[in-house]
């Protein structure tokens, strides 16, 4: 279904989430699916419209760091972090209050918090006065959404309106930073990168792949229909798109040399590829630092199967 609003009315869009309805809300990384976070019933919505399962957590957006501490417990990690970052494309997984309601973390002790990094999430976000969880405006474990129409295409009439702020610019997830105990770990890579963290942080941040305890741990995910193979440079990928195309299949090659680019571009290459109807995509990774890791972890989640195994060729 493709009838969802789009609209460019901040105000409709605040109205909206107010009277408990849901919205395609854009970001600098993803669009997100938005519900105002102590409105249970409207939050159940964006768990059904997603197929997302109730134990997952959800992302707490609000709209001023200043707000971190009505809603989670920031020690001085989390602090700098949030001086240094916010807005922007930083999450932050810590102990939650008593304010933060058990739907929004799925019973969790811990809450992630973020202030996004666009002109319309924020004017939203400063409308409605409170927090709202925004999880990708997309079906569970597919591709995240980049543009408006991505939303409207995967969500339809799911979803109350769509606000369209133009396509995301960073176009990977947040970079979720766990500080608690005062341990610095990294869940999820993205465009705030390990160095980042070490310039303001003083010390390099360890990545923890362990139990799934914030968006985007699971060994699968941001999937297109389309198999995904992964390769280290062009020449191995055009071997394997021939071999695709010598057994009847269609195969498209994602490639970027720029890896600002290959992040803006990687969502909506998946998605054009099935727009294509191919059956194959062959992915080029990206060097791994820096930008790069987000993009390679998309990568791997997209092409692993039931079983957690990536299928890529060395």
């Amino acid at each position: 279904m493709t009838n969802a609003r789009l609209t460019v009315d901040v105000e409709r869009a605040a109205a909206t989430l107010l009277a408990g309805g849901i919205i395609g809300l854009p970001t600098e990384t993803v669009y997100g699916l938005a519900a105002l976070a102590e409105n249970r019933v409207a939050v159940e919505r964006v768990f059904e419209a997603k197929g997302r399962p109730r134990t997952h957590p959800l992302i707490v957006h609000l709209a001023s760091s200043e707000d971190l501490e009505t809603w989670g417990v920031i020690d001085e990690n989390a602090r700098i972090l949030a001086n240094g970052f916010m807005p922007g494309p930083l999450t932050l997984l810590v102990r939650r209050t008593a304010r933060v309601p058990d739907w929004v973390t799925g019973g969790r002790d811990t809450v992630a918090l973020r202030v996004p990094d666009h002109r319309v999430a924020l004017e939203v976000l400063a409308a409605v006065d409170t927090a709202v969880v925004a999880p990708s405006a997309n079906r569970f474990g597919r591709v995240s959404p980049t543009t408006a129409q991505h939303v409207v295409s995967d969500l339809g009439d799911d979803v109350d309106m769509v606000l369209d702020g133009g396509p995301c610019e960073v176009g990977v997830e947040s970079t979720i930073v766990e500080c608690i105990d005062g341990e610095v770990k990294i869940l999820r890579h993205g465009a705030i990168t390990e160095d980042d963290i070490f310039v303001v942080l003083g010390v390099h941040p360890v990545t923890d792949t362990g139990e799934s305890r914030a968006p985007g741990m699971l060994k699968s995910h941001y999937a297109p229909r389309a198999r995904v193979i992964l390769v280290h440079d062009h020449g191995e990928a055009l071997d394997e798109m021939l071999r695709a195309e010598k057994s009847g299949g269609t195969a498209v090659l994602i490639e970027h040399g720029d890896v600002l680019l290959y992040a803006e571009r990687l969502y909506s290459d998946m998605r054009e590829a099935d727009l294509s109807g191919a059956d194959t995509i062959v992915a080029v990774l990206p060097q791994d630092s820096g930008l790069g890791r987000a993009v390679r972890d998309r990568l791997e989640k997209a092409a692993a199967d039931q079983s957690g195994d990536a299928t890529t060729h060395d």
